[in-house]
């Protein structure tokens, strides 16, 4: 009895740490390219369809130009802003819909600088514009903060996601020694994952202000209207929550079986 009731407590932990590695592999994948997958995974998306309209009531005038519909338009060129942005941990994509678009390269400690993005790829003339419209008190606009605490964190969430498959592999061997050193993985990746979108979580929060953000219509009959710039969280950041959970949870039975098994 007590020998079946080690078996099913490192079975759970290696289901737990098998479960937060996938669920780790999925939230890293993400906006590495516009196919199926990686497409709806992202850690934070702004949306710009709107801002146009914003900028046009702004300053009383049409917005010609400002958008491409060309979805393979090169980033970072001003060939024209996308109405959709989606950032991950390795590249962001920008989408003229919900499924065309294209990504930029994929590189290790990518940075979050979403602002920066947007003024990228818009014609000279009206990112030097936006630049004097949108208040530069927003974290949005920060991309040095978001970027050196979003590489911070990658690196955070990358070391626990080594931890936890470790922890998951160790584990296999029926040793008491394996057994705990599973414990001490599993217990740093769950500290490490913790810390890191801890971090991603607070960025997405602060940007989250922008929302909220208020222009003044030009012209008789103002008004203020919103800014027409829309960030939110991306179901990566869910991905990387539930994986932590996940690891957290293994460290009891890891500890468990690493305290009571005789092999």
């Amino acid at each position: 009895m007590v020998r079946l009731r080690g078996e099913i407590c490192i079975g759970m932990a290696t289901f737990l740490s098998f479960t937060s590695v996938v669920l780790l592999i999925f939230a890293h994948v993400g906006q590495i390219n516009t196919s199926t997958v990686p497409r709806g995974i992202a850690m934070m998306k702004v949306n710009m369809s709107n801002y146009g309209a914003a900028l046009a009531n702004a300053i009383g005038d049409p917005v010609q130009g400002l958008y491409t519909s060309n979805a393979s338009a090169p980033t970072g060129q001003e060939a024209g802003l996308r109405q959709l942005y989606q950032f991950g941990l390795y590249s962001y994509c920008a989408y003229i819909d919900h499924s065309q678009g294209t990504c930029t390269n994929t590189s290790a400690a990518f940075q979050l600088q979403p602002f920066k993005a947007v003024l990228s790829d818009m014609p000279a003339n009206y990112s030097g514009l936006t630049q004097g419209f949108v208040p530069d008190t927003l974290t949005l606009t920060n991309d040095h903060y978001l970027g050196e605490f979003s590489k911070a964190a990658y690196y955070l969430l990358l070391i626990g996601t080594i931890c936890a498959f470790l922890a998951m592999v160790i584990g296999v061997p029926k040793r008491t020694l394996t057994y705990l050193i599973s414990t001490l993985f599993a217990i740093f990746g769950t500290g490490l994952l913790f810390i890191g979108v801890v971090i991603w979580t607070v960025l997405i929060h602060k940007a989250e202000t922008i929302n909220k953000a208020q222009v003044s219509s030009s012209g008789a009959g103002a008004a203020t209207l919103p800014l027409g710039i829309v960030v939110s969280v991306g179901s990566g950041l869910w991905l990387f929550w539930a994986a932590f959970v996940c690891l957290f949870l293994s460290v009891v039975p890891y500890l468990v079986s690493c305290c009571t098994y005789r092999g």
